[in-house]
């Protein structure tokens, strides 16, 4: 159970992009905990449907741009703790993926120590400076700016999030509905470790509580590893689908995500294509240092407790049993 006392009702947690997927379950746990919570957004007009989270006045929105250093000073002002989870799948516009996933945590480090706040700062699992997809450099870059700037952070790398509201489960189970094949993009070998959105918000929650190490890098999985290829066909079979999956070369996929990418929500990118030519698990070296979910306490939900709770709505026969999650 959360941690409620009475002393977190006078301490404020900024939380940059609040109103996302894992921004929402964040501020959910915090809000069971009495913090009071400052949602830094591009949109504060967009943020309301967090109110509900939490008792009058315990959540406050306001905006704030990573691209505008002014903007990030005045969203951390008095605050206690800094949490960062911006972060873009892909580019549009001026979200570029230097500008928000590089500098962009830089600038939050710096607001922080200025305001002598701690920092939380949300990476993903797989960023590295000599990957060949940019949305990977960028991670590492902005994990490398986040130490330069305040080296007792905090940071966590969560493999890829499921939840109802995720862009991977949903997205091919959307797929599956009107496409007769599904692509296994590099023959289906790739291999994640897909972690829970609730989890991995209780391991900000508890990190804010101040149950994490500093100066410490977690990588976030879940309790089994699958294949890119397992994914799909826990898919069909929990949609009630059947689907041919058709091996395509990563080369061909690169080719296709090239005309993808300009779709107002892509279904695919040549650096998502990149992406996927290196597996996303927590390492060993994680495990041997107690750096993972388990070590902060936190027993992960596996993907079949979970999933086919929310993906009953693209089954074939409509019908929807319920499961536990």
């Amino acid at each position: 159970m959360p941690d409620i006392t009475q002393s977190n009702v006078d301490r404020l947690v900024t939380i940059f992009g609040g109103s996302g997927f894992i921004g929402r379950h964040v501020v959910r746990a915090l809000c069971r905990r009495g913090y009071r919570i400052r949602v830094a957004v591009r949109r504060p007009d967009l943020a309301f449907h967090l109110q509900p989270l939490g008792r009058v006045g315990q959540i406050h929105a306001v905006q704030a741009n990573l691209r505008f250093p002014a903007s990030v000073q005045a969203a951390v002002r008095g605050a206690d703790v800094v949490i960062n989870l911006v972060g873009i799948l892909f580019e549009r516009g001026k979200q570029r993926f230097p500008a928000i996933q590089a500098e962009g945590p830089g600038l939050v480090a710096d607001a922080a120590r200025e305001a002598g706040a701690r920092l939380i700062h949300v990476s993903a699992l797989g960023a590295d400076p000599d990957s060949p997809a940019l949305y990977a450099r960028s991670k590492a870059a902005g994990e490398q700016a986040v130490w330069a700037g305040l080296p007792s952070a905090t940071v966590f790398r969560p493999s890829i999030v499921f939840g109802p509201e995720d862009e991977f489960f949903n997205r091919f189970a959307a797929m599956a509905r009107f496409s007769p094949v599904l692509p296994l993009i590099g023959g289906g070998h790739t291999r994640f470790q897909p972690v829970f959105v609730g989890d991995v918000a209780e391991a900000i929650a508890r990190a804010v509580d101040g149950r994490a190490q500093q100066s410490v890098t977690y990588e976030l999985g879940g309790p089994d590893v699958w294949t890119f290829k397992d994914i799909l066909q826990f898919i069909l079979k929990t949609t009630e689908r059947r689907r041919l999956l058709v091996p395509l070369p990563f080369a061909l996929a690169e080719f296709d995500a090239w005309f993808l990418q300009f779709m107002p929500k892509p279904l695919l990118t040549p650096d998502q294509v990149r992406l996927l030519k290196s597996d996303n698990v927590v390492s060993d070296l994680a495990r041997r240092e107690h750096r993972t979910l388990q070590d902060l306490g936190i027993e992960p939900h596996s993907i079949a407790a979970v999933v086919p709770s929310y993906l009953w709505r693209f089954r074939k026969t409509g019908q929807f049993r319920s499961r536990a999650a």
